[in-house]
């Protein structure tokens, strides 16, 4: 379970933390609202590739962490 988001530098993000709580997530907004970055975000997280040009302007680099609880256990859309 993702328990915890923390960005810095990457597309328009100066800097920003999330926490998730257990229990359903959902990530909602206007057009132009940033999704599509935290998502993005995520998956560097999780080892995806990015290209120099992800970094904010004005910044040397981006900065991407992701907590997880990976004790907790992973519920099957029929439970």
């Amino acid at each position: 379970m993702l328990l915890h988001l923390q960005i810095r530098d990457l597309a328009i993000i100066d800097a920003v933390e999330i926490d998730f709580n257990a229990g359903m997530t959902v990530l909602t907004g206007e057009t132009g609202a940033g999704k599509s970055i935290l998502i993005d975000a995520l998956m560097l997280a999780l080892g995806d590739r990015a290209d120099a040009d992800v970094i904010r302007a004005g910044a040397q680099r981006a900065e991407v962490s992701a907590d997880f609880d990976a004790a907790s256990p992973c519920r099957s859309r029929n439970s």
